[in-house]
């Protein structure tokens, strides 16, 4: 019997490489890349859906970008879209740390803990017969490259978010991986994965949901 594994996250769920010149041509890396095609592979019995929205935050509207970017609402429609489902991964944190949101790791916490709420509310648990969650922490940034003013303190930010989202997870009673004892983001623009990142991170995730 298949069963069905949802995806959601930002950019490094999407599949975006690293951003070598600000404002370049939008594209994404393929199938045999991503880490989420990567732990596909590895999970045979399974059907993996993506649903990584660049830009995406765990609770903020964003001025830029656009008030579709708060994870709130992406995770009901993502939820209410695919299914029945049988584990999601939840991977966002990264684009909270922005400068311009002023927020530190015990709000961004929240703003996962707003999350898993929504996924583990009776109305989405009963909606797919229950599944089971793996939260995932982002590797910790790095404030280099062309996008680096968006991230200015950001990198202690994201050190301090591994234990407060193991903690969170606990509490919960969900799975949890921390993606920084896995991998590393590119020093190309301190945000983004490469494909030896995605393979490794593709399948820590793989063995991570074979033990929810």
């Amino acid at each position: 019997m298949t069963r069905t594994l949802l995806c959601f996250g930002d950019s490094n769920t999407h599949g975006s490489p690293p951003i070598v010149t600000r404002g370049e041509a939008y594209w994404r890396f393929d199938d045999q890349t991503r880490w989420t095609r990567v732990a596909a592979g590895l999970l045979p019995d399974w059907e993996v859906f993506e649903e990584g929205l660049p830009g995406r935050t765990a609770q903020f509207p964003d001025p830029v970008m656009g008030s579709h970017m708060d994870g709130r609402e992406g995770i009901k429609i993502a939820l209410q879209t695919h299914g029945p489902i049988d584990a999601m991964t939840i991977m966002l944190g990264t684009n909270d740390t922005k400068t311009r949101f002023g927020a530190d790791p015990e709000r961004i916490t929240a703003g996962i803990a707003g999350l898993l709420d929504i996924a583990m509310s009776l109305e989405m648990q009963e909606r797919h017969g229950g599944f089971g969650i793996l939260l995932i922490c982002p590797a910790p940034v790095l404030e280099q490259g062309p996008i680096r003013s968006e991230f200015t303190g950001a990198r202690e930010k994201s050190l301090r978010l591994p234990a407060l989202y193991r903690a969170l997870a606990e509490a919960r009673g969900v799975g949890f991986l921390d993606a920084g004892t896995v991998i590393e983001v590119s020093p190309t623009d301190g945000i983004h994965f490469e494909p030896e990142a995605h393979k490794s991170l593709g399948e820590a995730v793989a063995e991570a949901i074979r033990r929810l």
